[in-house]
């Protein structure tokens, strides 16, 4: 078993090449999971509980006879939370409150309603409320995820969402099959009992035991039993990110997820297996995920690598990490930290750990990334689970304009406009002699006539 990340130099002639081809990963969905998505969706969407009961047996071998039946109470959430050891208990406050805390002061930050009056009187603002209903999507095919949970629930607890509803598809055992949840057909579901906790701890209204596809489209369009929401967020996989793609419009959504990443920035002060476990951090996610390593100082390039070679095999998920750290990891030689900020620019990467003395020095020059991690002491570990910012970040490079989930993801705003009798005397008139430039007689007829 052997892990060698791409070795890369930006003094090298063909850096760029190398650079821009070790960035290409496709987001383009299978055709086939295009297809069997779209059919997903028009089925739930014509026959509603029924269709959704047809795919929770198929995909996730969970059988029942309504989907009520799938629906979890907030008796379970208390009970799941009541059964858990101490530790997890508390563990689970901890993080809740903490990212409680960062998100109630985020809303008093961004997320209020303002208004002012002109001279003339007319009043002029903006109207902060929260949506009425969303829908949070918490993977469970293959691992629970409660950190994600509350990661989803507790901003829209904090925006003021009325209703907070949670799907969850259950862990399942069995032969593969393909479509819905991309799971294995099994004779029963398991309910996560940390997942169910978290679900009380941060607040959520109503869950069912359905994912995939199937649990997009009944949150899109709404069936028999699981109402209709207006906003989706939370990860899956990629049946779960094509329905979301496509229902979109109907509803809102978060994002479309790409493969984890990190880039870490170091000036060689971090012992070398701290970093080497941070880039495994990311690379067990998944085989598509990517871990990168930018320093000036070529000698610790090689103490990192050594450390990789020297921790994987102590890795559950060695496989994994093998195999991500194989296609898609690097360390790069730069000239200076000044070049490393620049490439992690470019990269716009989800994860930027700033592993250094002065870490404040480098964060002034670094524009992009979805959360930052400042000095040797802050893995990124701890905002995947309790730190308190969102870990539901932007991938792909898509850091450049778009932003973690946060509470302004549950809000929406309205322009508030009182304009007085003065107000509309000038107003009236440059409206009217625009309006008459678009050749739009009756926008301009209505700003007339309230010209004295």
């Amino acid at each position: 078993m052997s892990a060698q990340p791409v070795r890369l130099s930006t003094a090298q002639p063909d850096f760029e090449a190398r650079f821009k081809a070790l960035q290409h990963w496709s987001a383009d969905t299978d055709a086939g999971i295009e297809q069997r998505v779209a059919d997903i969706l028009a089925d739930v969407k014509q026959r509603g509980d029924a269709a959704v009961l047809d795919y929770t047996a198929r995909f996730d071998g969970l059988q029942a006879t309504s989907v009520a039946q799938l629906e979890l109470s907030q008796a379970d959430f208390k009970a799941a939370f009541d059964g858990l050891p101490a530790d997890q208990r508390e563990a689970l406050q901890s993080a809740a409150q903490r990212v409680r805390s960062y998100h109630e002061a985020q809303k008093k930050a961004s997320g209020e309603s303002w208004q002012y009056r002109d001279a003339d009187g007319t009043l002029l603002g903006q109207k902060v409320t929260p949506l009425d209903r969303v829908g949070i999507y918490v993977p469970g095919g293959k691992a629970a995820y409660p950190s994600s949970l509350i990661m989803n629930a507790v901003p829209a607890h904090v925006a003021g969402v009325g209703e907070i509803i949670m799907v969850v598809p259950t862990p399942v055992r069995g032969s593969v099959a393909t479509g819905g949840s991309g799971g294995a057909t099994a004779t029963r579901g398991e309910r996560n009992e940390l997942v169910l906790a978290a679900a009380y701890v941060a607040g959520v209204t109503r869950a069912f035991t359905i994912g995939g596809a199937q649990a997009v489209a009944a949150l899109a369009y709404g069936t028999q039993t699981v109402p209709a929401v207006d906003k989706i967020t939370g990860p899956g996989n990629a049946y779960v990110a094509s329905a979301k793609r496509r229902v979109f419009g109907t509803v809102g959504i978060d994002m479309i997820a790409g493969p984890s990443e990190i880039l870490v920035l170091a000036d060689g002060s971090t012992p070398p297996d701290w970093v080497a476990m941070d880039l495994f951090s990311q690379a067990e996610h998944d085989e598509l995920a990517q871990s990168i390593l930018l320093c000036p100082d070529a000698a610790y390039l090689d103490a990192v690598q050594r450390e990789i070679t020297r921790l994987l095999p102590t890795m559950p998920r060695a496989a994994i990490i093998e195999k991500s750290l194989n296609d898609r990891g690097a360390l790069i030689l730069t000239r200076s930290m000044e070049e490393a900020c620049d490439i992690s620019n470019r990269i716009a990467p989800e994860h930027l750990e700033v592993s250094s003395r002065d870490p404040h020095r480098w964060e002034p020059l670094l524009k992009h990334a979805g959360a930052i991690f400042l000095g040797a002491f802050t893995s990124e570990s701890l905002g995947d689970y309790c730190a308190g910012p969102n870990h539901v970040l932007p991938t792909s490079g898509t850091a450049r304009f778009s932003s973690p989930l946060g509470v302004y993801d549950f809000q929406k705003r309205s322009s508030l406009i009182e304009v007085s009798e003065a107000g509309a005397q000038v107003l009236g008139r440059t409206a009217s002699v625009l309006a008459h430039g678009e050749g739009l007689t009756a926008h301009a007829r209505a700003a007339e006539l309230r010209l004295k």
